[in-house]
C-alpha cells in the first residue's frame, strides 16, 4: 500500500490482519460507551438485504434512493455480508462499518477519490479509534509524500476536514440507516449535525 496499491483487496487484507489485535477490542469497548452503539453491538443489528430496485422507487432526495443510485453506478454488491456471523464485538463492528461505509460517503459528502476516501477515514478517527482508519491515514501521508508530493497539501486539507466534521457530528455508527431510507438526505445531515463536503 505504501507504493500505491489502494485496491479493495489490499484494504481487505489489512483489515483482516488487524481484526485480532488489541486495537480492535479497544475500538469496540470505546463504541460501547455510547448507549445506542452498545445496543447495536449487543443485538448484532443486521438489517434485511438491501433491495436496490425497491430503494430506487423512493423520492429522489431520500437517503435510500441516493444510496441505491450510487451503488448501481459503482456496481458494488450491497449485500456482501449476507450470512456472515460476527464472532466477537470487534468482528461485528467491522462488519457493520463495512456494510455502511458507502452510506457514510453519501452523508458526509466525501467522494470516492483517494483523497476523499482518506478524508472519510479521518472522520472515522474523530468518532472512534478505528484501526483501519489509523493505518490508511498514516499510510496515505507517507505514500503521497513519496509518490505525489504536490498533492500532500490537498490530502492534509481533506484529513483536517474529516477530523473536524467527525468531532461535531453525532455518532454515525449508532444509526439504523436502513430504518430511515425514505428520510431526505438533508434531514439526516441536519439531525446528525453534518455540514457535508462541497465539491
Amino acid at each position: 500500500m505504501l507504493f500505491g496499491d489502494n485496491s479493495l483487496n489490499a484494504v481487505g487484507d489489512l483489515t483482516y490482519g488487524l481484526l485480532d489485535t488489541p486495537s480492535y477490542d479497544l475500538m469496540a469497548q470505546h463504541l460501547k460507551q455510547d448507549p445506542a452503539s452498545a445496543a447495536l453491538i449487543r443485538d448484532r443489528y443486521i438489517p434485511p438485504a438491501h433491495d436496490l430496485d425497491q430503494l430506487l422507487t423512493l423520492p429522489q432526495d431520500s437517503l435510500g434512493y441516493l444510496y441505491a443510485a450510487a451503488m448501481k453506478k459503482t456496481g458494488f454488491d450491497p449485500n456482501l455480508h449476507k450470512g456472515m456471523v460476527a464472532e466477537s464485538d470487534a468482528y461485528y463492528v467491522e462488519m457493520r462499518i463495512s456494510q455502511t461505509h458507502d452510506l457514510w460517503h453519501i452523508v458526509t459528502g466525501f467522494g470516492t477519490s483517494f483523497i476523499d476516501e482518506i478524508g472519510l477515514q479521518a472522520f472515522y478517527l474523530s468518532q472512534f479509534a478505528y484501526p483501519v482508519g489509523t493505518m490508511l491515514v498514516g499510510n496515505s501521508l507517507m505514500s503521497m509524500t513519496l509518490r505525489e508530493p504536490a498533492q500532500v497539501p490537498q490530502l492534509i486539507e481533506a484529513i483536517a476536514q474529516g477530523l473536524q466534521m467527525g468531532k461535531t457530528a453525532k455518532s454515525l455508527f449508532a444509526q439504523k440507516w436502513e430504518e430511515g431510507w425514505e428520510k431526505p438526505l438533508t434531514q439526516w445531515q441536519a439531525e446528525l449535525n453534518i455540514q457535508p463536503i462541497q465539491h
